[in-house]
């Protein structure tokens, strides 16, 4: 039986059906209407800022650093431009077959892999990172052709720090290295963090870290149009960075070439300055290093070598190795005896060749004693017995107060970091020192050898200089500087420093006078008289022996059969000439014991330098390096008929000139790659 369909009941489907289907489609449509029109009205600033971002790309635009130059204006820190091989890591899928398919290519050491690996553990995963530094055109031109098979690995122009020098003066001019992840957190939270928009470097030690700021210049800006796949295409705009200044420092780089080469493989330190104003004019810290090691990040080998070195060649001795002072501390002992009244000049003492406090008996260093000695006499025969009565005299505290004055004990505010403040007991200096009792109190026997300048005495060379500098400036204290003027590259014009005086010591000036002329008979008839023996000028000095390690009561020191590390140290303090000083200087020769036959033999040669402009003879030079020299010995010479001297050569005015910006794309390599995903938003 056939069933019969109901049409009007399928036409009233079909139209429901229809219906609801058009209702869809008007309201898909009125969605798509809708969306449009907010992403077209509503979003359109956001989408348009976000579409020109596809487009575009900023990057920063890394200023040239600042030179670094002495006070003649040799060139002693700056910039060249070299291409690098340099590997992202989150854009390689494999880095290790990576890196070994590139030294098929491109010459790739060991010690290169050893500090990229430390480079990426150190870094972030998306930064790019080098492999290979300073690659020649050929290398260039020979991973240009085959770079379609590296991902994520592109040659890029740099600019490079130089030390043109290296070693010399290293400690002071410092190095610059990469910015590792403290100092990125530092800079992250300061004012000049967008300065640092696409910077790796900056300034670790001496003049390249504290002057950063000044070194390190303004941060540009370029709009760069890119492809889709993130390369560049063309410069849209560009906002060009502004170079570091030129930092001018005081000291003299032939006097410290000088200075370094008269302690050759001798460990100690000197500086030297300007009594009047406080411009440092050496400082000198052997042994020394190249910093050149330091800017791209030093290998391993390098680093063991100099880490482990017995010689410490990192430690900057001038700045931060603290010494007895030895005898060197008698003149401002004595200084401290009249302004007291402790002493006058004229009152003498009996020396024996001891002083006996309790059942303890302090020797002089000359057996049977010297004698009647007064004040000049002490000073200029450096009499130990004189200067142990003195101390048990004055007492700890009241020296403490005194010498304090010269600047012993604090820091002298030199403006390079990591200046150490030394020791200058006191009563109240060992209570803070020490944790128990019983070594918190002050001993009666602990005061003697304060006199003489032992014990817990330890000062820095650049204290002792600075205290130098004031007994040859009458008792005025200039604040020690090594820069002397920043030079605006932009403007031309240059900031000298301010010349500072720090204090002035409330000394008598006929007091101060006594002191004087008693270290000009150290020159003349007294331990430093064989090194200055024929001297067209006077110069006024006081030697000094340290003791490194104690001696029993019943021994007695004899350098020949005492390890060399354990030998005494020899110093010297002088200033020149002594009616007018231009500069004075303090200096130890570690471990190399009598002061007036290893340390003062080197000032005489640095006052001929700096009074006379005469550089001691081949002969003379290599005689002082052994310690086999005071007088000096041969035809001294003009300095400027001494060849390999640091001067104004073609090569340094080259590397003073305006070097070109190591932003731009390379053309072996078709392009630097710029990825819009990385690049560095507007500021």
């Amino acid at each position: 039986m056939t069933e019969l369909r109901d049409v009007g009941v399928e036409v009233s489907r079909f139209r429901m059906r229809l219906l609801a289907a058009g209702v869809v489609v008007v309201l898909a449509f009125c969605g798509l209407a809708t969306r449009l029109a907010y992403l077209q009205i509503v979003r359109h600033d956001d989408l348009l800022e976000r579409a020109e971002n596809n487009r575009t790309a900023i990057v920063p635009v890394v200023p040239n650093r600042g030179l670094i130059l002495d006070r003649n204006g040799v060139v002693l820190a700056s910039n060249y431009s070299a291409y690098t091989l340099e590997i992202t890591p989150s854009k390689v899928p494999d880095l290790a077959q990576t890196i070994d398919e590139l030294a098929e290519v491109v010459d790739i050491q060991l010690r290169d892999r050893r500090r990229f690996k430390k480079l990426v553990e150190e870094s972030r995963n998306f930064e790019s990172l080098p492999i290979r530094t300073r690659l020649t055109d050929v290398e260039v031109a020979r991973f240009a052709a085959q770079r379609y098979r590296f991902p994520g690995v592109d040659i890029k122009a740099r600019l490079f720090r130089t030390y043109p020098y290296g070693e010399l003066a290293s400690h002071v001019i410092g190095y610059i290295g990469r910015i590792n992840q403290a100092e990125k957190a530092r800079i992250d939270e300061s004012d000049d963090a967008d300065n640092y928009r696409g910077t790796e470097y900056i300034g670790k030690l001496g003049v390249e870290q504290s002057y950063e700021s000044q070194l390190h210049g303004l941060t540009g800006v370029e709009e760069i149009e890119t492809s889709a796949g993130g390369r560049a295409v063309r410069r849209l705009a560009s906002n060009p960075a502004t170079p570091g200044n030129t930092v001018v420092m005081s000291i003299d780089i032939k006097l410290q070439k000088l200075i370094e080469d008269l302690y050759g493989d001798r460990r100690g330190a000197m500086v030297a300055l300007d009594p009047k104003t406080g411009e440092v004019l050496a400082f000198v810290s052997k042994p020394t290093f190249d910093p050149n090691l330091f800017v791209e990040g030093i290998d391993a080998e390098n680093w063991q070598a100099l880490n482990e070195s017995p010689d410490k060649p990192l430690l900057n001795r001038a700045l931060r190795g603290t010494y007895p002072p030895g005898s060197t501390y008698k003149p401002f002992m004595a200084l401290a005896a009249l302004e007291t009244g402790k002493r006058t000049p004229q009152q003498t003492i009996l020396d024996p060749g001891f002083f006996v406090l309790g059942n303890h008996r302090f020797r002089d260093d000359k057996e049977g004693g010297h004698g009647v000695v007064d004040m000049y006499k002490s000073i200029v025969q450096s009499c130990d017995t004189y200067y142990y009565i003195l101390a048990n005299d004055m007492g700890v505290d009241l020296m403490h107060d005194e010498i304090s004055k010269f600047g012993f004990g604090a820091l002298t505010g030199i403006d390079i970091f990591g200046e150490v403040r030394g020791v200058l007991p006191s009563t109240a200096w060992k209570r803070r020192a020490y944790k128990r009792p019983e070594q918190q109190k002050w001993y009666a026997g602990e005061t003697i050898s304060l006199g003489i300048g032992q014990g817990y005495n330890n000062f820095t060379m650049l204290q002792l200089a600075l205290a130098t500098g004031v007994i040859a400036n009458d008792g005025v204290k200039m604040k020690p500087h090594l820069v002397k003027e920043i030079t605006d590259v932009v403007t031309h014009t240059s900031q000298q420093t301010l010349r500072e005086i720090k204090a002035e010591i409330s000394a008598k000036p006929e007091n101060i006078q006594v002191i004087k002329r008693a270290l000009v008979g150290v020159n003349i008839e007294g331990t430093g008289a064989t090194a200055f023996r024929g001297a067209p000028y006077v110069a006024a000095g006081k030697t000094g022996t340290a003791q490194v390690v104690s001696i029993g009561k019943n021994e007695k020191y004899n350098a020949a059969t005492t390890p060399e590390r354990f030998r005494d140290h020899a110093l010297y303090m002088a200033f020149a000439p002594a009616d007018d000083p231009k500069i004075a200087l303090a200096m130890v020769v570690e471990n190399a014991g009598f002061g007036g036959a290893a340390a003062a033999p080197i000032a005489r040669r640095v006052f001929d330098y700096w009074l006379l402009q005469q550089y001691p003879s081949e002969q003379d030079l290599a005689a002082v390096r052994q310690g086999q020299a005071q007088t000096p010995i041969g035809q001294p010479r003009a300095v400027a008929d001494v060849p390999g001297l640091p001067s104004l050569s073609a090569a340094a005015l080259a590397a003073s000139a305006p070097v070109a910006a190591a932003s731009r794309p390379v053309a072996a390599a078709s392009a630097v790659p710029v990825s819009a995903a990385s690049a560095a938003r507007r500021p």
